[in-house]
């Protein structure tokens, strides 16, 4: 017997609950039971201080607390406001000045770049690729529109980026379809913390130049990450490469105000193209925008006026930029805290570089994360293995977690 009633299933998989939500819900009604300082939450996407309290930007506090009505009120053009496409792609790109035409369109946060671009660039029953450890919505986002998610090894033999699988999978799908959306999340990847490096980046774009220029790929570049990966230029320096890419391949920014100001609730963000003419520039607007209205209609306006007034005052763009760098100083400390008790403990974990999760490959991820709950420990189950939110939980609750993990394992 189906378990839909009324709704059409329409070939989705749709769980009774979020995964992720239902055992954060289950995490915090234990804590409500015995007290925080007896449960490990490590499931939050979002920073926390040591109290287990959400960390906002002071600096972006304010700036908000200062719009006008009309800054949030009123609604917002279904593109984004001018000031906010101008401050968006400063955000994205930093020092980098494109050669080619950039476009920006406002997005609810990352996720809705990610929508948009799947949307315009694949066709209903194709294949999207991404990564074998992977951000579990991308596969929601590709059932909702009628696509269907493949990966390929994000990992090779040495636990380098596996250019190999990559190059296989693209030429694999690109055999029965004309189209192909690739997202790639990094740096700071959810869930392992992994960053492309400038060498892997080249790989994927010397490969990606090389296809049949009758084949169209979006190349998606999910940075949700990167303001919290390290320093903020370094982390860019990859951009450049996508600019060599040809005319076939268009990259795609999607950027996240949720995370670089802290702005998970006001869901803020933006789409970004660099692409080689403005025709094809003109056409991302037009598609994405066409989408937007069909779907969320306009984005929120009171984040687009946070990041447009942020960057039209110097002064309070660098407070910003300092406030950051605190507090990602505290996030690089805690993933590398538990980096260095995994290996300290013999516990197996996925090359971490930055960010906000850290993953352990294991077998029957489901049955452990069951086993941890009974201690008070919530991690996330994945396919492959356990993601850990080294964002939400203190540097020592960092250094305890391994050892507790390796135990449950064995």
């Amino acid at each position: 017997m189906s378990d839909f009633i009324m709704a059409a299933q329409n070939g989705r998989e749709i769980p009774k609950e979020d995964v992720i939500f239902g055992i954060s819900r289950r995490a915090n009604e234990m804590i409500a039971e015995v007290g925080d300082e007896n449960v490990v939450n490590a499931t939050i996407g979002a920073l926390l201080d040591d109290d287990g309290d959400l960390m906002v930007l002071s600096s972006v506090d304010d700036t908000f607390m200062g719009l006008e009505p009309v800054e949030y009120a009123q609604y917002a053009p279904i593109g984004g406001t001018p000031a906010f496409r101008t401050a968006a792609i400063k955000a994205a790109l930093r020092s980098y000045v494109p050669k080619g035409q950039v476009r920006a369109v406002a997005t609810p946060g990352g996720t809705g770049s990610i929508r948009n671009t799947v949307s315009n660039y694949s066709c209903p029953g194709d294949q999207i690729l991404t990564t074998d450890w992977f951000w579990g919505p991308y596969k929601t986002i590709a059932q909702e529109l009628g696509r269907t998610l493949a990966t390929f090894k994000l990992f090779d033999d040495k636990r380098k980026f596996n250019i190999e699988d990559f190059s296989k999978r693209v030429k694999e799908i690109l055999a029965n379809q004309d189209r192909l959306v690739i997202i790639i999340n990094t740096p700071a990847q959810n869930p392992t913390g992994y960053s492309l490096t400038v060498e892997d980046w080249k790989g994927v774009s010397g490969f990606l130049a090389d296809l049949p220029p009758e084949k169209r790929v979006a190349l998606l570049v999910d940075t949700a990450y990167i303001d919290f990966a390290g320093d903020e230029d370094e982390y860019r320096k990859f951009l450049p490469i996508l600019e060599t890419l040809p005319a076939n391949v268009l990259p795609i920014i999607a950027f996240s105000m949720s995370k670089t100001f802290t702005l998970y609730g006001l869901r803020c963000g933006a789409m970004i193209c660099l692409a080689p003419d403005e025709a094809i520039a003109d056409e991302f607007v037009r598609v994405c925008e066409f989408s937007a209205r069909g779907t969320w209609s306009n984005s929120p306006k009171a984040g687009q006026s946070i990041i447009a007034n942020i960057y039209a005052d110097p002064d309070l763009l660098q407070r910003v930029s300092d406030e950051r760098a605190e507090i990602r100083n505290m996030l690089l400390e805690r993933g590398h805290a538990f980096e260095e008790e995994a290996a300290k403990v013999g516990l197996t974990i996925l090359p971490y570089d930055a960010g906000f999760f850290a993953s352990i490959p294991c077998d029957d991820p489901a049955a452990i994360s069951a086993k941890l709950e009974k201690e008070g420990i919530f991690l996330v189950p994945l396919a492959k293995g356990l993601r850990v939110s080294v964002a939400s939980i203190s540097a020592d609750k960092c250094r305890m977690l391994p050892a507790k993990i390796k135990a449950a394992m064995e």
